[in-house]
């Protein structure tokens, strides 16, 4: 039996209660519904459906199971959609510059589309990288009831029998420049590297964002394992809908969800698993809307602590869906909490606690794609924490299956990525040479480009002994020794826009540091005469996010959050 609701105390009083709300009513009676529906909660089903990417083709699907669950627990569902920029087709040029922009512009619409009609609870579904921590920024923001379900994994691709993702041929350009792969084996590579809907497989930045909805509490416990193709994802998004209205009925919000506690568990998942570096950028800026500090430097605090037992894609062995198959992110979560890495008391979208909810699941004996936390791949070092002159406001780096994440060698600097991506494909990178890529953070490029195509040509040509910086970022597909996040950036000044060709870069993951061998006189004469540069983008969404957009340190956010609030949309 549906809970009963009370219309005068949600935000959905504004457009459809009272006889001066006459005109309102009249539009929504012209799209079909009845005064029943009228008068119940109106709750907004919020995806990043488009024919960008497969990554977002499944939502539109899952969203009408949606639907039936809101229907069923007494709420009127009221669907739209959002933006995405899917990173793999905006990847290697200048479309990349417009990656992290989307998910300002994703929380931002979700608010807009939300205040706008009345809404007075959230489910939304997302698929790509920036859709997701877009997403969960918007629900916390708004602060109205709210689930967050991912749109599910690609299926692996096959090359040559064995399992392959987009970043195998984001590395064969590497390989087929270099004379190790035919025009024939890259097109049956390409051809065959996304075989289905969903995100891409390994742990990168979808996959990453989606164990973290789970660990912080946002989405129902199994919802980010099954692959997008999958029936039984329609199932999850049915009982989303369900559950949405139960935290409604409870009052039950995000901000009761997402807490500092919650947050240091979305971290140690990211950690465990050797997820993607963009978590350092978008757990920040979740903690932003909440009005919690947690900066970069908190985050890698969890980094350093946390054992890494989940072999997954980039450095490991296997996919999302390996992972699905013996048990999900339940599993992880699980051998965590026994081992006392993460904090059973958060309460979650269930109206349980995470402890509670893992009280049933059984760690799967015979299986070597997660090992258990007292048993690990490594202590810790899935993903590790900067320092040093080099970057005083912190940087950051994946070390998964990295046998000696240590390097010193000569700097060759670049000003964008494109002049680097074409000096590695022209062989102008010497072996011990340290690749610096600068003017690319969040005000610089603007919008902190992933590096992935110069990457994935690096490890798809096979150059040892290298390493790459930036202040911009890395797809979470990315290994090798690339250390992103450099701050400050080179746009504001910071230290990697004083480096010249032939200095000595000096990076030492295990100490957590990242230097330049230049004394502090030397650093302040170039500082002195350091000149800003101006970038092409002096009008439109990009020069309006570079006049607004913090430091990667704070998450490259764009407005103060919750602490500056006045007052919350929820309780409007």
């Amino acid at each position: 039996m549906p809970a009963k609701f009370d219309k005068s105390k949600l935000p959905s009083r504004h457009t459809t209660s009272g006889p001066e709300r006459a005109p309102h009513r009249a539009f929504l009676y012209a799209m079909g519904l009845t005064t029943k529906q009228i008068a119940q909660p109106l709750v907004g089903v919020a995806t990043c459906w488009n024919e960008a990417a497969p990554c977002n083709i499944a939502l539109g699907r899952q969203a009408q199971a949606v639907k039936l669950g809101v229907d069923k627990g007494g709420g009127t569902p009221r669907e739209f959609t959002t933006i995405t920029v899917t990173d793999g087709i905006a990847m290697g040029h200048s479309g990349m510059k417009s990656s992290l922009v989307s998910r300002e512009v994703i929380a931002d619409s979700v608010e807009l589309t939300m205040r706008g009609h009345g809404y007075d609870a959230l489910v939304g579904l997302a698929g790509c990288d920036k859709s997701l921590p877009g997403m969960m920024m918007a629900m916390v923001r708004l602060n109205v009831p709210s689930v967050f379900m991912y749109g599910g994994t690609i299926l692996p691709g096959r090359f040559k029998g064995r399992d392959v993702t987009i970043v195998d041929v984001f590395e064969g350009v590497g390989q087929h420049s270099a004379g190790k792969m035919s025009d024939r084996d890259l097109l049956e590579l390409e051809s065959g590297a996304c075989p289905s809907s969903g995100a891409c497989g390994g742990q990168f930045t979808a996959n990453t964002m989606a164990c973290v909805s789970e660990a912080i509490g946002l989405a129902l416990p199994g919802s980010a394992g099954a692959p997008a193709p999958y029936d039984s994802r329609d199932a999850y998004a049915e009982t989303s809908g369900e559950a949405v209205m139960n935290l409604l009925a409870k009052g039950l919000r995000p901000r009761d969800i997402v807490t500092a506690k919650s947050l240091e568990n979305a971290a140690t998942v990211v950690a465990a698993t050797g997820g993607s570096t963009n978590a350092g950028l978008h757990l920040p800026a979740i903690a932003n809307e909440a009005g919690i500090d947690f900066s970069l430097f908190d985050v890698c605090e969890i980094f350093k602590r946390t054992p890494y037992i989940a072999d997954l894609k980039p450095a490991g062995k296997y996919v999302a869906k390996d992972l699905f198959e013996v048990g999900g992110v339940g599993i992880v979560l699980k051998t965590l909490l026994d081992n006392g890495y993460i904090h059973g008391d958060c309460v979650t979208v269930t109206g349980r606690t995470i402890a509670q909810n893992l009280k049933g699941v059984k760690f799967p004996a015979g299986q070597d794609v997660v090992r258990r936390a007292d048993d690990p791949i490594s202590p810790t070092g899935g993903v590790v924490g900067l320092k040093g002159n080099l970057a005083p406001d912190g940087a950051i780096v994946k070390i998964a299956h990295m046998a000696d994440p240590t390097f010193e060698g000569r700097a060759r600097v670049f000003d964008c990525e494109e002049d680097a991506f074409a000096a590695v494909l022209g062989r102008k990178i010497k072996k011990g040479e340290c690749i610096v890529i600068r003017y690319e953070g969040p005000k610089g490029g603007p919008g902190m480009r992933e590096m992935l195509s110069t990457t994935a040509a690096i490890s798809g040509i096979g150059m040892d002994n290298v390493a790459l910086i930036t202040d911009g970022r890395f797809s979470g597909g990315t290994r090798g020794l690339c250390v992103g996040h450099i701050g400050p950036e080179a746009a504001v000044g910071g230290p990697i826009g004083l480096l010249k060709n032939g200095d000595i870069v000096k990076i030492d993951a295990n100490a957590g540091t990242i230097d330049v061998k230049l004394t502090k006189a030397e650093l302040a004469r170039r500082r002195k005469a350091w000149k800003p540069r101006r970038s092409d983008f002096q009008s439109g969404a990009l020069w309006r996010y570079a006049q607004t957009v913090g430091s990667a340190l704070d998450g490259a956010v764009c407005h103060p959050g919750a602490r500056a609030e006045t007052h919350v949309y929820a309780d409007l």
